[in-house]
């Protein structure tokens, strides 16, 4: 017999932990790591739509350490589990600063901000560092309520942040859009 997808568990409303412990499908912890999943999936459409070798195996290799923060926010840390979970590592976010500055080297000085559009890539992958900063704050969030949050989950979606910016200027530059200064409105 086939795997079923559906377990009926969830049908009241409350959700399992990693270690077992039942919460609401709308507590904090659940929001937190359902950002990072919603995140995740963003990643993946822009590598599909950006087909670009030259960037898939980094951005699955993104999807990865996302996977891997989503289950370190999962896990009831008052509880043992006898899962090995992933791990993420300060390397994690020292390659993203590596990329990060790769690509800068390559792009003009941006001498206003700039609005997110141009190319569906270049809004997509903005449309992604704004998911991420909201997992970003959802789990400081979690910190301010005493729930454990390892810095480096931080560290790591606050670079990635960073990262999906650049990467949305290099995508644009890469597919020939120009950005978009923004000219604010002023009276006077």
């Amino acid at each position: 017999m086939a795997f079923k997808i559906y377990t009926k568990t969830g049908d009241g409303g409350n959700t399992g932990l990693i270690g077992g412990t039942k919460v609401p499908k709308n507590d904090l912890r659940i929001e937190t790591y359902g950002t990072v999943d919603e995140l995740n999936s963003w990643i993946g459409m822009i590598n599909d739509q950006m087909a670009d070798p030259r960037f898939t195996d980094e951005l699955k290799e993104i999807q990865d350490r996302l996977f891997t923060i989503g289950s370190m926010l999962a896990t009831d840390h008052e509880k043992g589990t006898k899962m090995q979970l992933p791990d993420l590592y300060e390397s994690d976010v020292q390659h993203l600063e590596q990329r990060i500055d790769f690509m800068t080297a390559q792009l003009p000085e941006m001498k206003s901000f700039i609005l997110p559009g141009g190319h569906t890539t270049v809004s997509s992958i903005h449309i992604a560092r704004c998911v991420c900063r909201r997992a970003e704050r959802l789990a400081v969030a979690l910190q301010q309520h005493n729930v454990p949050v390892e810095p480096l989950v931080i560290q790591y979606l606050n670079r990635l942040s960073d990262y999906l910016f650049t990467l949305a200027r290099y995508a644009g530059q890469l597919l020939g859009a120009a950005e978009i200064p923004w000219k604010p409105r002023t009276n006077g």
